[in-house]
């Protein structure tokens, strides 16, 4: 069976602006414990405590690294029947037949500095005035609570059945996903075919 042909992949803003942050935490507690390693080697102790402080720094080092690699790794891309939501550690597809609505909205609105925790109104400040694209649905296609174990709870407003998608270009997305979820990407091909064809044809006199 043919591969289906999806759109445009679009990054995924605040799952990238999460991981830029996570990084830099990592690696500089990774930095951290190698030069205290350093500091008890050099003075002396047991070879045992400048070793574990070394694994830990060296660990801490190389997961930095990788959340560096991977944080603009998640990203949208309609498909002609579903939106895939893609990351590192999750990949979901949602049908078009679970969609009510795909509305936009300004994200410091749907997170008031007052309704989040001080770590992410660390995330949100510099993101407040972006405009993201809310995807009501019938239903997810997982519960919320295992959704949050992969994507923050920033990608959720409230309790209800939807998703928040934070984009730079949501315009173009906004479009791209309406033409996929009503088809008028594969019409307009076939359309101006026939017409082609049609053209070519004789014409009785």
């Amino acid at each position: 069976m043919a591969s289906q042909k999806g759109g445009k992949k679009y990054p995924l803003v605040l799952y990238t602006r999460m991981m830029s942050m996570w990084w830099t935490a990592v690696f500089a507690l990774g930095l951290a414990s190698c030069g205290m390693a350093y500091i008890l080697y050099s003075q002396g102790y047991e070879s045992w405590r400048w070793m574990v402080f070394a694994v830990i720094g060296g660990l801490g080092i190389l997961l930095g690294l990788l959340i560096l690699i991977l944080r603009k790794s998640a990203y949208v891309q309609p498909f002609s029947d579903h939106l895939r939501l893609s990351t590192p550690f999750l990949r979901m597809n949602i049908s078009y037949k679970r969609f009510i609505r795909a509305s936009p909205a300004n994200i410091g609105s749907l997170f008031p500095p007052k309704s989040v925790s001080n770590w992410h109104r660390e995330i949100i400040e510099p993101l407040a005035k972006m405009t993201a694209i809310v995807i009501e649905l019938k239903a997810l296609p997982m519960s919320q609570s295992v959704l949050k174990l992969f994507l923050s709870p920033l990608f959720f407003k409230d309790k209800s059945q939807h998703i928040v998608l934070l984009i730079d270009d949501w315009m173009r997305f906004s479009a791209e996903l309406d033409s996929m979820r009503h088809g008028t990407v594969a019409a307009a091909p076939q359309n101006k075919r026939e017409i082609s064809i049609l053209s070519k044809l004789p014409k009785n006199k």
